[in-house]
Parts: C-alpha cells; structure tokens; sequence
C-alpha cells in the first residue's frame, strides 16, 4: 500500500495538493504543467505497453526497488525549483521510472494476493490503503507549507513559497527511498517467475481477443478522466473563492480523505454484487458531482456546500478507482497473461495522462476565474457518461462467465 502510493508522490501528489503553489513557485501557467504532464504521458504509454511482459518474466523486488531509487533521484533535481525545460525532462524520466519496471508487476501480484474470489476486496483494501497513506502525506505536507513559510500564507512571496515548496520536494523524496528499503526489506526474493521464458507479446495477442479487456480499457480511460480532474480542486478553491494557498491546499486533501473510504466501500460491495454493477454507481455518482461543479451554483454557497460537493464527487471517482482491475474476475482472463492485459488496458486507460494536462491548460488559462473550471467539469461529465455506457456493454459482455 505505501510502496504503491509513494512512487507517484513526487510526479502528482506534490502537484494535486499544492497546484497554486507550484504554478507561482516555478513561474509557470496550467498549459506548461499540462504540457510537461502529457511527455509524462507519452512515455507512459510505451512502458505499460513494455511492463505487461516484464511483468510476466521478472521477479518484481528488483524492479521495484529500481523504480523507487530511479523516481526519488529526479526528487532532488525538482527540489531546486527548475527551469520549465529541467522540469518536462523529469516528468518524461517519471514516465519511465515510474511505470516500466513498476505497475503491471504491483498489479498481477495484487491480483495474486487477493485470490479469484476476492477481486474487488484485495483491489479495494489496497488502493484504499494506498488512498490513507496519500491522505496523510497530503495533510501533513500542508501543515508544513504552513511551518516552512515565515510569513502567514496570505502575504508569502514567491520566493517564500518556492523555499517551502522545495522543502516540501525533499521530505516526499526522502518517503521514496525508504520505501525502496522497505521493498528490499520484506519483499521475498524468490518468486513464480521464471526468467528463462523468452519476453514474448503473445500474451497481449490472446488478451486483445477479449471484447471485456477492449471494454475495460474504456472504463479506465473514462475513470481516469476523474481522477485527473482531481488535480483541480485545489485551483477551484482559490479561483472561485479566492482562497490564499494553504486554505487551497486543505481543500485539495478533502478529496484524498474520500479515497480510502470510497475504494474500500467500493471494494467490498463488488464483491457482494457485481464489480460492474458497482462500476455503474460510481460512474452515476461521478456524474451528478461534476454537473453540479460545472452549473456554478456553488459560486455564493457556504465553505461546507463546496466541501460536500467535493467530497461526494470524489466518493464516486475513487470508488471507481477501487475497482478499475478487479472486473479481471468477471472477465475471466487467466493469471498467465493478466500483466500483458493490464499492459494494454493500461496502455489505453491511461491515455488522459497524455491529452488531459494540456487540456486543463487550455481551458484553465483560456476562461479565467470560476468559469473554466465549470467548463473542465462539463468535460468531466461527458466522459463519465461513456464509461457509464461502456460498464454497461461490459456487464452485458461478461454476465454469462459470472
């Protein structure tokens, strides 16, 4: 649970907590993050499509252990507060070093760990896990924006914000690398792998030939669109409200608290039901939450309308979240080449990785104020209406191997 939050901590959580922070700390505007967020992307996409066979080869300590030391070594570079360029360069490293030798093997043994019968619990109880874990860093991360500033938050100068913030890159820094000796640590050396087979795509060939994987790629990608969407929250709060940073940042951790909550209540009623089913539910959840964000009638409202409607709308984005891997079970697609199907689901799930920061650039930096964030979550809900339509097609697809 911690090793599989802290790999992200320095590409996203920094960013998602403290987003109005970053932008005034490097001098920069939502489109250059977006456009460094999509190389991220680009780089991505290439390695979930790579580390499904890794996968399905390697023993995973030692390729987690690399991704971990990989990832918090650009962690120093980021802590000088770079130039544009330095930092789209590391976001494009991130894409390796965070995905390649790391997601598809935290996955299948994911997977492993939970058993045929138990999907949407293990899923759940691990990215709920990983939700607390996010939740604790992100608020303890806050208070010591608040500790690290030497003035009160709303008269900090750029030069004030830019010396926490890196203080802040170097506290997230030091997390990964012992979470890279804890791999070492309690992670057995010797596996199920077997480093003789040859590397081999045959087992993407046999998982594309699953309609549910094509369909499941879709509810990914639709999902995804949510949880990039989470990244806003702490901007909203500031553009709309006009909050000063660190009442932004406070903001932005009401939706990591909603995540182990929602992942492990979603978890645990796919089990009792039917993932897609539950599926379903969150997409409807996620719905009604952006419309009610992209309608603007929370503009004059109180701070607690704003911070329920935050919370509701990521109680459905993480409950999707809690679930993305468990509707393997209703697929039914075998172990043996489960991490070459989470390579190319992966490949296209995660494609808003790519298009999605560009795209809040343009429409944050293209409609000022409260009104590009209501266009951005109007996006939102055309997106969760797809992946609704597709959970559909795909509990229909699967409904005779339940």
């Amino acid at each position: 649970m911690i090793i599989g939050e802290s790999i992200f901590l320095l590409p996203f959580v920094v960013t998602r907590v403290f987003r109005p922070t970053f932008l005034t700390a490097l001098g920069i505007d939502n489109l250059q993050l977006g456009t460094a967020f999509s190389v991220y992307g680009t780089v991505a996409m290439v390695s979930y499509f790579l580390g499904g066979p890794l996968a399905d080869r390697f023993p995973p300590k030692k390729l987690l252990i690399f991704s971990l030391l990989a990832t918090a070594a650009a962690g120093f570079s980021m802590a000088t507060i770079p130039s544009l360029t330095t930092l789209t360069l590391l976001y494009g490293f991130w894409g390796f070093s965070t995905i390649l030798f790391f997601w598809s093997a935290y996955i299948k043994g994911i997977r492993q760990f939970g058993g045929e019968n138990a999907q949407g619990k293990s899923h759940g109880l691990v990215d709920g896990g990983r939700g607390f874990v996010a939740a604790l860093v992100a608020s303890g991360s806050v208070f010591l924006l608040d500790a690290f500033l030497p003035v009160s938050a709303e008269v900090a100068t750029a030069a004030n914000l830019s010396n926490a913030l890196s203080k802040i890159i170097l506290c997230f820094t030091a997390i990964v690398i012992l979470c890279a000796v804890l791999v070492w640590w309690v992670i057995p050396s010797e596996t199920d792998s077997t480093p003789s087979d040859k590397l081999s795509l045959k087992g993407v060939r046999q998982a594309l030939k699953h309609r549910s994987v094509r369909l499941q790629s879709i509810i990914l990608l639709c999902a995804y669109v949510g949880y990039k969407c989470t990244d806003d929250f702490g901007l909203y709060a500031q553009d709309t409200f006009g909050y000063d940073d660190v009442t932004s940042a406070h903001i932005a951790t009401i939706s990591f608290w909603m995540r182990p909550i929602a992942a492990i209540l979603a978890g645990y009623l796919g089990d009792r039901l039917i993932h897609s089913q539950v599926v379903k539910y969150a997409f409807i959840i996620m719905i009604l939450g952006a419309i009610i964000i992209a309608t603007g009638i929370l503009q004059h409202t109180a701070f607690a309308f704003v911070a329920i409607s935050i919370a509701s709308t990521s109680l459905g984005i993480y409950a999707l979240r809690g679930l993305y891997y468990a509707l393997f079970q209703e697929s039914q697609i075998p172990l043996t080449y489960t991490g070459a199907a989470i390579g190319f689901i992966s490949v296209v799930g995660y494609t808003p990785d790519v298009f999605m920061g560009p795209l809040m650039g343009v429409i944050l930096d293209n409609n000022p104020g409260a009104l590009g964030h209501q266009y951005l979550f109007a996006v939102l809900s055309v997106f969760g209406l797809i992946g609704l339509i597709a959970a559909q097609l795909f509990k229909k697809e699967t409904a005779e191997t339940i």
